[in-house]
């Protein structure tokens, strides 16, 4: 494992590399970032071929310029978790759904709650979108990097919302 920390408009971000490929993106203040040590070791820009790729998917994604991130992505999740991410990642750019919509996509519409904890633990912020999921009515809930982030994210995305200067 190692890992790089770059700046964004959202603050510092720390992307994490395991064997398999990316396996997180935290941002700064992340409710359930892992502990510094268990990240491996520290790299310089730019880092691996995989970190230098998120560095700079990442950039053009800010920039405007990049809707689908083709990083080789390597979360690490229970079964379950791994499926609702997979779901995310279906949610298209500047696009929104709730968490009674991912688990009706996902067969059962009763596990709004499950899917919404899975959605909690998703280590790979903004790649895999979980700022794209609101609550039943519509409503910014819960995000690990903090709903001014979120915000952030949706606007970026959505020019009907009006993008937001950078705030961090």
């Amino acid at each position: 494992m190692q890992h790089l920390i770059i700046d964004s408009p959202v603050g510092l971000l720390t992307l994490v590399e395991n064997r398999a490929g990316l396996a997180g993106v935290y941002m700064a203040e992340h409710k359930r970032r892992p502990a510094w040590e268990t990240l491996g070791d520290l790299v310089g820009p730019p880092g691996s071929p995989v970190l230098c790729a998120a560095a700079e998917q990442l950039g053009e994604y800010f920039a405007g310029s990049l809707r689908e991130f083709t990083i080789p992505l390597a979360p690490v999740g229970s079964p379950f978790q791994q499926r609702v991410w997979d779901a995310l990642s279906q949610i298209p750019y500047g696009e929104l759904r709730t968490y009674g919509a991912l688990a009706s996509m996902l067969g059962d519409p009763s596990m709004a709650q499950a899917v919404g904890s899975a959605n909690g633990r998703n280590p790979l912020s903004i790649i895999v979108p979980c700022h794209r999921v609101v609550g039943a009515d519509g409503s910014l809930v819960g995000y690990a990097g903090g709903l001014k982030r979120k915000e952030f994210l949706l606007e970026l995305e959505n020019p009907a919302l009006g993008h937001t200067e950078a705030l961090f």
